[in-house]
């Protein structure tokens, strides 16, 4: 009964009308600020190393802009990235890449915007800078309570429904290609990350800042290798991919909606534009002027999407080792590896084994181990900033129980989600999720304009 209900509830939260809303705002995003993620490349990359603003109250605590950008790219990196974009090619075929291209582009704009107001409305707090969504939503649209139903919902959404997923997919991914008990993988995973999490934003970050960029690096070398063995196949793999994307190829023609629908949900699942997580990341950062941080975090979209996902689908593609399948019967409407069938882990870890024989299901697994653990040490973070919302200017002692009951919480889940897979987890994660993606994004358009003025200043001073 609960499993119906909640399947239910998702399927409204995450129905083809919150896809349209989260494409749309992008498009007006990008409209209003004259496509500032074209138009300041160079800048979006040089704001990545802005040093930490010494001036700012606080700063003694707060990231820099770097770091901050590496732990929000930690929370968008994960599982998605692998098997994400194998399900959207087999259920989408080649065509939802270029969509899932699309959606960067787009929502490369909305994370400028909302990490933008994410730091407007940052608060001070004695660990540092705080704030996000729920910030902006109480005191730039004065709906306090709103805001902490968004806290709420990124709470249970990231921090408890969503972990144990996370920890699901790299443990049995380790028992399959290694041999290792579930619960002695996931039992390591929560002792690392209690290691790591107890040190709070500055030890969070730290970490992101070594694993992330060292993580993104090794999965592109090995991306290299596989593609540099099928060089010849990358002009006719990206043909394909444009044609199948409008329908031009006979089979693609008659999926031209599960192309569009999984290209989309796949992109809008991966680099999180617009959910929220990256914006509070962003006001932890002590930078000289917000936009500054936004551009950064404009940034973090392509070098999930455009990048590592593209790499993903790439090595997928050009060594054909996918089947594309009918979305609702399951059957194979074309066959890559038909032995493969549904499992959407082996595309990758074919694509591998084909160039370096015997070592797919190895690479695979070890960077299942790195993006789970970088992913919920960005959710547990998202989880604790909102209660320190929740609980701004209320008694530390309430606030510093609430934080250990969720750490506790947190890392027990871990090791639930480790042994045992349930899928009602993962929906109500997608609720809690889906519910704050649905606030933040029209808190985001109605504050737009906002947004859009710290451009436009933060473009005169550079004049100046």
């Amino acid at each position: 009964m609960i499993d119906k209900i909640v399947s239910v509830a998702n399927s409204i939260i995450w129905s083809p009308a919150l896809v349209a809303l989260l494409v749309g705002a992008g498009l007006y995003f990008s409209i209003r600020t004259r496509f500032v993620q074209v138009r300041r490349f160079g800048l979006m990359i040089r704001s990545l190393f802005a040093p930490k603003e010494k001036s700012e109250e606080g700063s003694k605590h707060g990231i820099s802009s770097f770091e901050a950008f590496c732990v929000a790219l930690s929370g968008r990196v994960g599982t998605g990235n692998i098997v994400g974009v194998a399900t959207a090619i087999a259920l989408g075929g080649p065509g939802a890449v270029f969509w899932m291209w699309l959606i960067a582009f787009f929502g490369a704009s909305t994370a400028f915007v909302e990490s933008t107001l994410a730091q407007k409305y940052k608060f001070h707090h004695a660990t540092g800078f705080r704030g996000g969504p729920a910030s902006y939503i109480e005191k730039g649209l004065k709906l306090p309570w709103l805001g902490i139903v968004f806290s709420v919902c990124c709470i249970f959404g990231y921090g408890l429904f969503l972990a144990p997923v996370q920890s699901n997919g790299m443990t049995g991914a380790l028992s399959n290609s290694f041999g290792i008990n579930p619960l002695y993988s996931g039992l390591a995973l929560a002792f690392l990350l209690a290691l790591v999490i107890i040190g709070g934003i500055k030890s969070i970050s730290r970490v992101a800042s070594i694993i992330t960029p060292f993580m993104a690096l090794g999965y592109l070398v090995i991306t290299v290798i596989v593609l540099a063995h099928n060089i010849n196949t990358i002009p006719h793999v990206l043909k394909m991919i444009v044609t199948s994307a409008i329908g031009l190829q006979q089979v693609a023609g008659g999926i031209l909606g599960s192309t569009i629908m999984m290209g989309v949900k796949r992109g809008i699942f991966s680099n999180e534009a617009g959910q929220g997580g990256g914006a509070i990341v962003s006001a932890s950062a002590a930078v000289s002027h917000p936009a500054k941080q936004g551009l950064a975090q404009a940034f973090s979209v392509y070098v999930d999407t455009l990048l590592i996902c593209t790499a993903t689908a790439l090595m997928i593609l050009c060594s054909g080792t996918y089947n594309i399948l009918d979305a609702k019967t399951g059957e194979i409407l074309v066959a890559g590896d038909p032995s493969l069938g549904a499992n959407y882990v082996g595309y990758t870890q074919a694509a591998v084994d084909s160039v370096l024989s015997g070592f797919g299901s190895t690479f695979v697994s070890i960077a299942m181990v790195f993006f789970v653990f970088t992913t919920i040490m960005a959710y547990y973070f998202y989880g604790e900033s909102s209660i320190m919302h929740i609980f701004e200017g209320k008694k530390a002692g309430s606030e510093k129980l609430a934080i250990w009951i969720f750490r506790f919480a947190l890392l027990a889940m871990v090791v639930f989600g480790s042994v045992r897979e349930a899928n009602v987890i993962w929906t109500l994660g997608d609720v809690g999720v889906g519910l704050t993606a649905w606030i933040n994004v029209i808190a985001l358009l109605l504050l737009c304009p906002e947004a859009v003025n710290l451009l436009r200043d933060y473009e005169k001073s550079l004049k100046k």
